[in-house]
């Protein structure tokens, strides 16, 4: 049976590890110390994938355990966690110690879930990467082959082809296009909401361009002071601050080659957008404390879920970088624009679920299906991944069955029933008549709040004109004067 992956989280305050628990506890096995002795014993004992520390501790700061873990434990990806941004020590940390994440205070439950998914995907990928280089050796292959091995590795597991959707999706216009811009050295600019899959998007278009064998790193942009940013992204020299002890290579020379993906990038300052529009304009960068630039190649895809148009205008985003940033934009709509995708995405992330947790589901009861094609999906995707994880989790039977959803799902779920008392739409029927039902509502829905202007109306649902004028013709949806 597959063992779920092992996050400790180490803080001596009692609320704080129940209320990380309860956030991770559903996806990971969770270990919880008081203090750093309690922490290495556990260390020891278990191979753990991720450990989360507060900055703030008796006797012993964050930072400085994290070094002890660095040099025992090298293959535990460590993240500090705490409410003071500007702490000189926390820099110090970040660049002494290793650390994969800084996490501030309050965290939200999704970020926090987000950041310690990906320590345990740089995890396993680290794992890979070693047993492939060991078995190429062994084998004696040429680094052409190791690197070719690697890379159809990776593109298996994060192509387009990971990006699951159902025929007539408003996702297929975005893959598809993002397809033929792949192979070409343009800078990309992906927006829609939260949890739609935009850094899924954004790796597909690296392994698929002739950049895959080199880097695809990852930074989110609202996550850190500016300091800390330029720091994380440029690099510094030793002595540059408070802190830095020694010289750091950012993420843009380590990614030189490659891809770098700079998540929620609506979320940074005027003045450090100034310094990111010099690099892409320069194509080099300074390390903080440095006095000569170096010269970088590296493809940036940048993503949001602001309107970043909208920011330009009122003068929080600069003009010159968004067109810097935006040379292609591409659109992800949200899930709840998208029911078809729902049953295709389901079956997808339950067979993944199924393998990372070593149970065998059968599928997915009826009433289940009826209840994901009827609900809002705030969450996007990303809550759909939740709700199917907690599902498994939770199972007894080899059906999954609406006695196993969340509350909060069941308490958010839409009310398709007419206002006259009439019969849900959806009842009865194949489920692709009623996922063809639920479309039907969707496109009407908008249309009407559009007073049928279809410019408008395919901009919201991600669709060409001409694909929705086909909808329409297919629905018999006609405007009555």
């Amino acid at each position: 049976m597959t063992e779920l992956p092992i996050i400790l989280i180490v803080d001596d305050e009692v609320r704080s590890q129940e209320a990380m628990r309860r956030v991770l506890g559903d996806e990971f096995a969770v270990l919880v110390a008081s203090t750093p002795g309690e922490a290495e014993s556990l260390l020891q004992e278990e191979m753990v994938h991720a450990v989360l520390c507060d900055q703030r501790m008796p006797g012993c700061a964050g930072v400085e355990f994290l070094k002890t873990v660095r040099d025992r434990w090298p293959d535990a990806v460590r993240m500090i966690i705490s409410g003071y941004t500007d702490s000189d020590d926390i820099i110090a940390g970040i660049n002494e110690a290793g650390i994969y994440q800084y996490i501030t205070k309050p965290w939200k439950p999704e970020e926090l879930l987000s950041t310690v998914r990906g320590a345990v995907e740089l995890y396993r990928l680290q794992r890979e990467n070693h047993s492939a280089s060991m078995e190429m050796r062994v084998a004696n292959a040429t680094l052409e082959q190791v690197v070719a091995g690697k890379r159809r590795l990776l593109k298996s597991r994060f192509g387009f082809e990971r990006i699951a959707h159902a025929e007539g999706s408003p996702m297929a216009e975005a893959i598809a296009t993002a397809r033929k811009i792949a192979g070409y050295d343009i800078s990309v600019l992906i927006t829609g909401d939260s949890g739609t899959g935009k850094e899924l998007l954004a790796r597909a278009i690296h392994y698929n361009s002739h950049r895959a064998h080199k880097a695809f790193v990852v930074e989110n942009c609202g996550a850190l002071p500016d300091q800390l940013l330029e720091s994380e992204l440029f690099g510094c020299k030793k002595g540059a601050f408070t802190g830095a002890y020694e010289d750091r290579i950012g993420l843009f020379e380590q990614a030189s080659g490659g891809t770098i993906f700079l998540d929620e990038i609506g979320e940074t300052s005027p003045a450090f957008q100034v310094k990111l529009l010099r690099v892409l304009q320069e194509g080099e960068i300074r390390p903080l404390g440095a006095r000569l630039t170096r010269k970088v190649d590296v493809r940036v895809i940048a993503a949001t879920n602001r309107n970043l148009e909208a920011e330009v205008s009122a003068t929080r985003f600069r003009r010159d970088l968004y067109y810097r940033l935006a040379a292609f934009c591409l659109h992800l709509p949200p899930l709840r624009d998208r029911p078809m995708d729902i049953p295709v995405l389901a079956d997808l992330l339950l067979s993944d679920t199924m393998k990372a947790f070593g149970k065998p589901i059968q599928g997915f009861a009826e009433e289940v299906l009826d209840r994901f094609a009827s609900y809002d999906w705030p969450g996007n995707v990303r809550e759909l991944q939740n709700e199917i994880q907690r599902m498994v989790a939770l199972a007894e039977r080899p059906v999954l069955d609406a006695g196993l959803l969340s509350p909060n799902f069941q308490s958010q779920a839409r009310d398709w029933f007419e206002p006259d008392g009439g019969a849900n739409p959806l009842d009865g029927g194949t489920l692709r008549e009623k996922v063809e039902k639920l479309e039907e509502q969707v496109i009407r829905d908008a249309l009407e709040r559009h007073r049928w202007n279809i410019s408008h109306v395919a901009d919201e649902l991600g669709l060409s004109r001409v694909g929705l004028r086909a909808k329409l013709q297919r629905y018999g949806l006609e405007r009555v004067n």
